[in-house]
């Protein structure tokens, strides 16, 4: 039975006050949300303790913190990513993992063209060297390229990757995608996406963008023996997970010369150390983990995390449990 009548969700992510004020005019009816007050283990025990439901973004959830766990009926996701839940622990404790695609899918798409764009047209340069008094209306033009025309090597063709091609239809790019499972003939054809082995792709594509999850599979999936592969003058865009790369073999391709340029918003340790060596590198833009990050995603993403709850709250299954 909820407490006091009221389900409580304890949000495992101390978040401003804004953010809270968003997430809470999406709560329905009969629930109660609380927020941890810092990313300690004690504010995460006391949380575990009073949750009927445990709402997390980026908060580890190990085996020895799920011990607290009283009475919590589901653990839900507000992504798709979830390699910091002990998802083996919990289901042992009969508490469901569920994941919500929900509220993903555009602001990632979106992002992706922005790391593009913010690389192509040498935004840091352009914006820097303008607030410091330089006008190189000329002298960035060499350096400077269109999407238009240019080769998009999707690595990973779901939800997300399909919403890029969608949106490289409008850039004029061509599409060429690699995944384990492969595309529709309608899906493909509707969006004008070629399948290629992974190492053709690498090799034709001017831009390889990565949206695939983090599994033990996937760990540096791009490493020296596949940056070695990839396209000379090529980018690399990763608003995936950081474990997709090995970092240090990206950042000797970057110096070498091989790739034109790095768009991350993931690292393999987040937040990255400030002396991270990417982070100094001119032909680099980064941003903190934010592709998903929008008042537009957040609101869809609670409305459906949600709606979850309240199927666990009337007796029903979960969507999008991790089995």
């Amino acid at each position: 039975m909820p407490q006091n009548n009221q389900w409580v969700v304890y949000y495992m992510e101390a978040v401003p006050p804004d953010t809270a004020r968003i997430i809470a005019s999406c709560l329905p009816p009969g629930f109660e949300l609380r927020t941890v007050r810092d990313y300690s283990d004690d504010a995460a025990r006391e949380a575990l303790q009073q949750a009927d439901f445990l709402l997390v973004a980026t908060r580890p959830l190990p085996t020895e913190l799920l011990a607290c766990a009283d009475h919590v009926r589901l653990i839900q996701h507000q992504g798709v990513g979830y390699d910091r839940t002990d998802v083996k622990a919990a289901r042992a404790r009969g508490i469901p993992v569920a994941l919500c695609p929900e509220g993903t899918t555009i602001g990632v798409a979106e992002h992706t063209f922005l790391l593009i764009l913010a690389l192509y047209k040498q935004l840091r340069l352009a914006e820097t060297s303008l607030r410091a008094g330089e006008w190189r209306q000329f002298s960035l033009r060499a350096g400077s390229f269109e999407i238009a025309g240019k080769t998009l090597g999707l690595v990973g063709f779901g939800r997300i990757g399909q919403a890029v091609a969608s949106r490289a239809k409008a850039f004029e790019a061509k599409v060429i995608y690699t995944d384990i499972v492969r595309a529709s003939d309608n899906v493909a054809e509707d969006l004008d996406a070629e399948f290629l082995p992974m190492d053709d792709l690498l090799a034709k594509a001017d831009i390889v963008s990565l949206h695939l999850p983090a599994t033990p599979q996937t760990r540096h999936l791009i490493n020296p023996t596949t940056l070695a592969k990839m396209k000379l003058g090529s980018l690399l865009i990763n608003t995936a997970r950081g474990s997709l790369v090995d970092e240090a073999a990206l950042l000797e391709a970057l110096k070498a010369g091989h790739l034109l340029g790095a768009g991350l918003d993931v690292f393999e340790k987040e937040p990255p150390d400030p002396d991270n060596p990417l982070l100094s590198l001119p032909n680099v833009v980064v941003t903190p983990h934010i592709a998903a990050g929008t008042q537009d995603a957040l609101v869809t993403k609670m409305k459906a995390a949600f709606a979850n709850m309240e199927r666990v709250a009337r007796g029903e299954p979960a969507l999008h449990v991790i089995e």
